[in-house]
């Protein structure tokens, strides 16, 4: 099984990690008066074997000179080492987290896409995030300070600048929309600090969504990208930025052929918005949605599964305003077919705070259109959906996933409102836990015969007696059954 890794400092169940590894692939903007380069194919190469082999170098030309290095210095705080706080004897006399600290200044490497003339350049979040100090270099060599104009984690996205004495090369920014599966595409970046490496292949994929940010709209791709090449850019064979390169699919840590971009014309749209507020200005409806699959089309009488169910419609907001219901299926946006909750929330989230779209809608068997003004989605339902996802852990028991009991998952598990425990949202079928019955919606209330209040007690009693089995009492509909998981 692959795992996906992303900067090695994320967890995932069942072990997988997330490595973030983004290229750096830029082009130069040399006018309008270039002539597109021909796309090369196996097919071509059979059907006239005596033509010359035309070359790529042309693309990788253009391209470099629009890409730059990215190192940063983040300053993070570890615990100082002494050989006393090895021995058990004095380890006791201090707290977790009254453990001396020290700072450190911890370099990493990323790479950037210079996208204006003036100095703008998009990269990876991860990238510059935490940094005390930026430095960009140019392929010409030439260093610079960057200072950062504004980052949006949910997408992963980051716009930053340079001041330069003269026009910078830029890349000139293409429409991702117009991919298909199996173009070719073109990545530049810096792997592993060895210098600009250009790699190619093709587009494997579009619309994928992995789990690694709340809004993903990934392509995928197979040409070879390595650590050290976060942010840098995906191009097609015209030499135009499709995509800022942000993650892979990989059990070693390095390339095994299943990369992934963020889409340029996403990418775009954020950094029109950085530039103007400094924050992204997400449009919303104010629904909770579902999955349409083969089950659920049948009980709406749907003759195949599309769109999107609408499962809640939370009062005073757009959705609400504009006269959704609750069960209607969301079958399109201004006329562009969603077919997922991914696709349904990227196209609403970027289309425009104040913009009025046309949803069609299914409701009842019959199909209507519902204009609906949107409006800017509230900064706390942000924060509440970053503090929910720092709520989850898969620290514990291996294979099982669990999460802070919230107010709507006790209103869901019709549980009082004093109720406590961790409830489990994920159980890897190849888990002990999930052979002796455990599954997703348990509530754990208990570990080891003592009460679990939040997710800091299930990691501390789940640490004890190590050398045995692991008692736990869950809380089921009415019941509350034991279970032993060996370790």
């Amino acid at each position: 099984m692959s795992d996906i890794m992303r900067n090695s400092r994320a967890k995932w169940p069942l072990g997988a990690l997330l490595l973030i590894a983004g290229f750096v692939l830029g082009m130069a903007a040399t006018g309008g008066d270039e002539t597109p380069l021909p796309a090369l194919s196996v097919a071509t190469a059979l059907a006239a074997p005596e033509a010359p082999l035309l070359s790529y170098a042309d693309v990788a030309e253009l391209a470099m000179s629009g890409v730059v290095n990215i190192s940063t210095d983040k300053v993070v705080e570890m615990p100082s080492w002494h050989p006393m706080l090895e021995d058990p004897f004095f380890r006791r006399f201090f707290d977790e987290d009254e453990q001396p600290e020290s700072e450190r200044v911890e370099r990493s490497l990323g790479s950037g896409v210079i996208v204006s003339e003036d100095g703008y350049i998009l990269t990876s979040n991860h990238v510059i995030e935490r940094a005390s100090k930026i430095r960009v270099l140019l392929n010409g060599s030439e260093e610079y300070e960057a200072e950062i104009v504004g980052q949006d984690e949910m997408t992963d996205v980051a716009l930053i600048k340079i001041d330069a004495d003269t026009p910078l090369p830029v890349v000139r920014i293409g429409d991702s929309r117009e991919l298909r599966i199996g173009d070719q595409v073109m990545a530049i970046g810096n792997p592993f600090g060895v210098g600009q490496t250009v790699t190619l292949g093709i587009v494997s994929a579009l619309g994928r969504s992995i789990g690694l940010m709340q809004y993903e709209d990934f392509i995928q791709t197979d040409a070879a990208i390595n650590p050290g090449n976060s942010g840098g850019a995906l191009v097609n064979m015209q030499g135009e930025l499709v995509g800022i390169n942000t993650a892979i699919l990989s059990r070693s840590g390095g390339s095994q052929g299943v990369g992934f971009a963020i889409p340029s014309h996403m990418a775009e749209r954020i950094k029109g918005m950085l530039i103007a507020d400094g924050r992204v200005k997400r449009a919303w409806l104010g629904v909770i949605t579902g999955e349409v699959d083969r089950t659920m089309a049948d009980a709406l009488g749907m003759d195949r599964p599309r769109g999107v169910l609408m499962s809640e419609i939370n009062p005073d907001t757009p959705a609400e305003r504009a006269g959704i219901e609750e069960g209607d299926v969301i079958l399109a946006v201004d006329g562009k077919s969603v077919n997922s909750i991914s696709e349904l929330r990227n196209t609403i989230s970027l289309a425009g705070v104040g913009k009025e779209v046309d949803l069609d809608v299914l409701r009842d068997g019959r199909e209507r259109k519902i204009e609906v003004k949107l409006g800017e989605m509230p900064e706390n339902l942000t924060a509440a959906s970053r503090e929910q996802e720092d709520e989850e852990s898969d620290d514990g028991l291996e294979g099982v996933v669990v999460r802070e009991l919230s107010s709507r998952l006790r209103q869901q598990l019709d549980l009082d409102d004093g109720f406590e425990g961790v409830v489990v949202t994920d159980v890897a079928r190849t888990s002990n836990a999930w052979h002796r019955g455990l599954r997703e919606g348990d509530v754990i209330v208990e570990v080891a015969r003592e009460r679990v209040h939040a997710l800091d007690d299930y990691r501390r009693l789940i640490e004890k007696d190590m050398d045995r089995p692991i008692l736990l009492k869950i809380k089921r509909g009415e019941q509350t059954p034991l279970i032993a998981v060996p370790r």
